[in-house]
Parts: C-alpha cells; sequence; structure tokens
C-alpha cells in the first residue's frame, strides 16, 4: 500500500483510468456501490451533501492541508481534468470554511464533476446557484490561510475512508463512497447484478406479489431462539 512522502510533494500525473465508468456508477448510487463492494469505502454519513439531489462520480483528485489552510487545495485545482472529483482532507480535524464561491466557480469552469471536503465550506447560497455537486463535514463562514505546506495527489485518510489518486468516488444523497481503482470492474458487475435482482423484486411488489420472509432467514431466526408464538402478548 503506498503512503505519502514525508517532505511536502504535489504529484502532477494521475491515473484515470477508472473514470471511464463514472456514468455507470452515478446510475448504480452509493448504496449499491457499498453494498457491491462488501459495504466498504463508505465516508462517515456526516459527510453530506450541501445540494440535495445532486449526485456525482469521478476520479479522485487528492489535497492534504494543513488544518485551518487551504493552500495546497488551491495548488490541485490546477491538476484537474473534466471529470474528476477533488477530495480534501487534513492532517487535523477542523471545522472552518475551506471552499467558498470563488474555488467551487474555478471547478466548475475546470469541469470537475464534484467536490468532497473532510471539512467545511461556505458562501452555501451561491454554491446551490452554481450546482456543483458538493459534500461537506459542515457549513462554516470561518475562512482560511494560505501558509502551510502540505501534500497533492498522495493516499488520504477521508473520513473513515481510505482515498488513493485514481480511485473512482461516487457521491449522491446517500454519502460518498470510494471505489480502488483496481476494483471498478468487479464492483460494477457486482453492482449491475444486484440492480437486476432488485428491479425484479420491485416489479413483483407492484404487481400485488408480496414475498414472505425467505427460507434462509426463517432458519436463521429459528437458530436464534426466536419463537413464533399464536396470539398476543397478554394472552401468553
Amino acid at each position: 500500500m503506498s503512503t505519502r512522502p514525508s517532505l511536502p510533494t504535489i504529484f502532477t500525473d494521475v491515473d484515470r483510468r477508472a473514470g471511464r465508468l463514472s456514468d455507470e456508477f452515478v446510475e448504480l448510487g452509493v448504496a449499491t456501490v457499498h453494498e457491491s463492494q462488501g459495504r466498504s469505502g463508505l465516508m462517515d454519513p456526516a459527510v453530506r451533501p450541501v445540494v440535495d439531489g445532486t449526485r456525482a462520480a469521478g476520479t479522485a483528485v487528492t489535497c492534504l492541508n494543513q488544518p485551518g489552510d487551504n493552500l495546497m487545495l488551491l495548488a490541485a485545482i490546477e491538476l484537474c481534468a473534466p471529470g474528476d472529483v477533488l477530495v480534501v482532507g487534513n492532517l487535523a480535524p477542523v471545522s472552518v470554511g475551506m471552499v467558498g464561491e470563488i474555488i467551487v466557480s474555478m471547478l466548475r469552469a475546470r469541469g470537475v464533476a464534484g467536490l468532497v471536503v473532510d471539512s467545511g465550506v461556505r458562501d452555501v447560497r451561491e454554491l446551490r446557484r452554481i450546482g456543483l455537486p458538493v459534500w461537506s463535514r459542515c457549513i462554516s463562514a470561518a475562512g482560511t490561510i494560505k501558509a502551510g505546506p502540505g501534500w497533492v495527489n498522495v493516499p488520504l485518510d477521508v473520513a473513515g475512508a481510505t482515498v488513493h489518486p485514481g480511485d473512482l468516488i461516487v457521491a449522491d444523497d446517500d454519502g460518498v463512497v470510494v471505489v480502488p481503482m483496481n476494483e471498478v470492474d468487479d464492483v460494477l458487475a457486482r453492482g449491475r447484478e444486484r440492480l437486476r435482482r432488485e428491479s425484479a423484486l420491485l416489479e413483483r411488489i407492484q404487481r400485488g406479489d408480496v414475498p414472505g420472509l425467505p427460507t434462509e432467514l426463517v432458519e436463521r431466526l429459528a437458530s436464534l431462539g426466536v419463537r413464533r408464538v399464536s396470539g398476543t402478548t397478554e394472552a401468553s
């Protein structure tokens, strides 16, 4: 597993092969992707969309900042390509407005698909007007400085998930999930199969054919010692 170098560094190249599947992962959605990769890669649910109803998927470009400082975030913007998702981490927990109207406008102009910030954003009314999909831990009017060294395009621990540059980020109203770059094809195949089964089940339910508890779950309840008793609590 790769780690970041001890000295502050900007890595200029990103492997964007996973980004070719962005549209298909957007359609799968975060919940299906999470289930399809063994319930892994999900960020802390405190990281929420700034605008409800938005969704995004794209190649991760990462930056690691000093707390209360967004210098490396600005450096990372220059390396973002259309369809990327910029993922912003910090060396320690911090709740400040690292991103506002100007930065989001810059990302929108570069064709970035989305932004994930493990801290706060501000200028929320303007962010909602601009419409770039943004996920953040909080909203805070507190500003940042631009003085501290950091890293761009290194592995991050962000909101309980590990993100490597080039991983696929999928985000919607259910949160943010990270798909490792070398697993995207397998996860997509499992996700498609999961959607197929769920679609068939929903069609059955809509016809009024509501299935009962599957046999394996009936057997599991029995193995756990759960009794099925006719009558009410008072009668027993």
